[in-house]
């Protein structure tokens, strides 16, 4: 079996585009999407046009939700950019999807199985550093989950680890965002470095599986301007550079 993860797009419909040509030549037998799909000042309009015919199993992140459940006077501004401009049917997909999915030996979340704002393989320190967790504090977020591999996202960052009793985690890195700023738990940057999109190929192979980070380049220019059209000079410098201004 070899399985596509993809994460975090975001609305950057142009990286989402680069990584659906990109993974039309891998021979996936799965595709599997895993949340915040499309909250941000980009296209996210543009991505629910690629989304809505792709056939793949979803899971819902902790943007999807709050498109859902906060009003929209109470939205963040990239959470407000993309819900004006969704249409119903991508609100009804969102409603319709789960938090955490399980294809035969693999188990999906957005951050942790118990929620979609903690991060599974990073922790920020009180400094704002973000930094990986250690294998026991893993191991006992994904206490009951008997997978041999688990996909994670909602940092952004790509990362591949193999716990002391076997069980493979990874997290794909984020299509669409490379980098952002976050207040909760205190104010960290996460900053993957590089403004190309990133999904993971996963195989199965009879040591476990075999994981493939691929990043994918693309013309940057369309959503960098979006975003500076909108008042985020962030979005565009993360999008256009992977990272975040001092």
């Amino acid at each position: 079996m070899r399985i596509a993860a993809l994460a975090d797009i975001h609305g950057n419909a142009d990286a989402l585009a680069a990584v659906l040509a990109d993974l039309a030549g891998q021979g996936a037998d799965a595709v599997l999407l895993l949340g915040d799909h499309f909250s941000g000042p980009l296209d996210a309009a543009g991505s629910w046009e690629q989304l809505r015919g792709l056939k793949a199993l979803a899971l819902r992140g902790n943007h999807d939700r709050t498109l859902l459940e906060v009003p929209r006077p109470e939205m963040r501004a990239s959470d407000a950019a993309a819900r004006d401009v969704l249409p119903e049917g991508a609100l009804g997909w969102l409603a319709s999807l789960p938090a955490t999915l399980r294809l035969e030996d693999v188990f999906a979340c957005h951050g942790t199985p118990a929620s979609d704002e903690t991060y599974l393989c990073e922790r920020v320190t009180l400094d704002g550093a973000v930094v990986q967790r250690d294998a026991l504090t893993i191991a006992r977020y994904l206490a009951g989950v008997d997978a041999g591999l688990i996909l994670c996202a909602h940092s952004h960052l790509p990362r591949a680890l193999r716990l002391p009793d076997g069980r493979q985690v990874v997290n794909p890195g984020s299509v669409g965002c490379p980098a952002y700023l976050d207040d909760t738990p205190v104010p960290h940057a996460v900053e993957a470095g590089t403004p190309e999109a990133c999904y993971a190929l996963l195989t199965h192979r009879a040591q476990g599986w075999e994981v493939a980070h691929r990043r994918v380049g693309y013309d940057t220019r369309r959503m960098v301007a979006l975003a500076r059209s909108r008042g985020r000079d962030d979005w565009a410098a993360a999008v256009g550079t992977g990272w975040i201004p001092s």
